[in-house]
């Protein structure tokens, strides 16, 4: 073979593939920044479908609309049936103070709550003793709560967030406000556990006694915002009051106004229904049985919309896998998206899809997840993989200047262990990353909260993460090496002196909701 012919060859394949890679590239950055469907779809699936709680009508309806979506662009999507959950549907919930004065609550039904059978409740309302001794003396108590609204929550000493007040308040009052916030906390859970029953069973109890309703409060520590999960009762209805309402019916009771509520709670059981995966795929003609893949949970708690919870998430994969259909038809990998159901209830949709699918689990280049808010993406972990650095610098470093240069990374990284679905990849040894985001305030005001709604999302933040998301993916697909699984050798975790344990795979839930 001539040598001197064989270099320049080289040298002009050697450009024309990078040429190709930029324009494809160039494409995406484009496509994402001047023909964007985030908000559309946003509108969509939050205003429109609204929340998704797993078991009810809205997360199957859901599903279908994620389907046509793809269909729309030409993608190939099914609905893939993994397990049951108790089918329960959200009706009107409407609260009263009725006594001593007038005054409509701000007030959530409670997921998977009872409903009021189609007839108020109106009764007094009462709070548990403040002054328990112990549990012979709360069960002598209990016969008391027949008939009546208790209220079962820490009230707060104040509504405000803790930010509020170190703003305007003198330092001294600050920290005066913080040792009773904390003093009045621990009275509470201490008068608590005298009664002898953890929250569940304590729901139970009050019900079995006879009482009318229970009202709650879980207040997230900022204004306006409470985190509002599933109820315990069986068989009368569990609401949960806004920090300013349950403090106003609390006081009430406490000074002898025996308040009195009128409480409208419409729900409907529906039995075990199927719950569903959806997903999506783009095949490969060239590698079709290896796989890159986007991943996103489609469920939400359903106080709000589920925005930032993970709507943002959903959304941004299906931008993605849109873009990548419009100019990376044919990959080189096939790229799949899994949109996953009851993530809140313990990653059981990718579980099972881990459990369900073992040729694609062994066969993946890459996983990347995203779950925790509408941020901008700031953190991308190895995950314990011995050689992820390798890879994911390769791969980010055709991501724009202006994306990259805000991420930071992390390798080899521990191992997840729970907290979004990437960990059910992680789990059984399988490239699953998390494409972690900026916190816009989380953690206290749109996850798990009566306030996650279209308004919070930040649609600039969500293109830039389409963008990675799309040049990731594109090349995961495109290098010509498979990422390898080796597990790193972990370092000591500093706090525990120990060395970090890579976690077990656990079982999907594939019939939830149920005793």
């Amino acid at each position: 073979m001539n040598r001197k012919l064989l270099l320049p060859s080289l040298l002009l394949f050697t450009s024309s593939f990078v040429f190709a890679q930029d324009k494809v590239i160039n494409n995406i950055v484009k496509e994402a920044n001047e023909n964007s469907q985030l908000e559309k779809l946003a509108h969509e699936l939050l205003d429109v479908v609204g929340p998704r709680l797993v078991g009810t009508p809205q997360m199957k309806q859901a599903n279908d609309w994620v389907v046509k979506k793809y269909a729309d662009w030409g993608i190939s999507a099914k609905n893939e049936k993994w397990g049951e959950w108790r089918g329960w549907e959200r009706g009107v919930t409407h609260v009263d103070l009725v006594s001593p004065r007038l005054r409509t609550l701000e007030s959530t039904q409670l997921a998977w709550s009872p409903s009021t059978n189609g007839k108020p409740v109106k009764a007094e309302a009462i709070i548990l003793p403040e002054n328990i001794t112990d549990s012979i003396a709360f069960q002598k108590w209990l016969p008391t709560v027949k008939g009546k609204v208790v209220l079962i929550s820490h009230n707060q000493i104040s509504g405000r967030p803790d930010k509020n007040w170190e703003e305007f308040a003198t330092k001294d009052l600050f920290e005066k406000y913080k040792k009773e916030k904390a003093a009045a906390l621990k009275k509470f859970n201490d008068n608590l556990a005298k009664t002898g029953l953890k929250a569940k069973d304590l729901a139970l109890a009050l019900e079995n006694a006879g009482a009318a309703a229970l009202a709650i409060n879980n207040w997230s520590q900022g204004f306006g915002v409470d985190k509002v999960f599933g109820a315990n009762t069986k068989k009368i209805p569990t609401i949960n009051l806004s920090v300013e309402d349950y403090g106003l019916v609390f006081r009430l009771v406490k000074f002898g106004s025996k308040p009195v509520l009128n409480i409208v709670s419409e729900s409907k059981e529906l039995g075990l229904v199927p719950t569903f995966n959806t997903v999506a795929e783009i095949k490969s003609k060239e590698k079709p049985n290896e796989y890159v893949m986007l991943s996103a949970h489609l469920d939400s708690w359903d106080a709000a919309s589920g925005a930032t919870d993970n709507g943002s998430g959903t959304i941004l994969m299906m931008e993605t896998m849109r873009i990548l259909k419009k100019f990376y038809p044919n990959p080189k990998r096939t790229i799949l998206v899994g949109h996953w159901g009851s993530e809140e209830q313990g990653l059981n949709g990718s579980r099972a899809f881990v459990e369900d699918h073992p040729e694609i689990v062994k066969n993946l280049q890459a996983l990347f997840n995203q779950d925790n808010g509408t941020g901008r993406v700031v953190n991308l972990a190895g995950q314990g993989f011995a050689n992820a650095e390798k890879f994911l610098t390769r791969w980010l470093a055709k991501v724009p200047d202006t994306i990259k240069n805000q991420i930071k990374t992390s390798f080899p990284g521990i191992p997840g262990a729970g907290g979004s679905d990437f960990a059910s990849f992680v789990a059984v040894g399988a490239p699953g990353f998390s494409l972690s985001s900026t916190s816009w305030d989380y953690g206290t005001y749109t996850w798990h909260t009566n306030r996650d709604s279209y308004d919070k999302m930040v649609f600039d933040e969500i293109k830039s993460n389409a963008i990675l998301a799309a040049i990731m993916v594109y090349m995961a697909c495109e290098d010509p090496e498979r990422l390898t699984t080796e597990r790193a050798d972990l370092p000591v975790n500093e706090r525990t002196g120990k060395k970090p344990v890579w976690p077990e795979q656990k079982k999907a839930i594939r019939k939830g909701g149920v005793d």
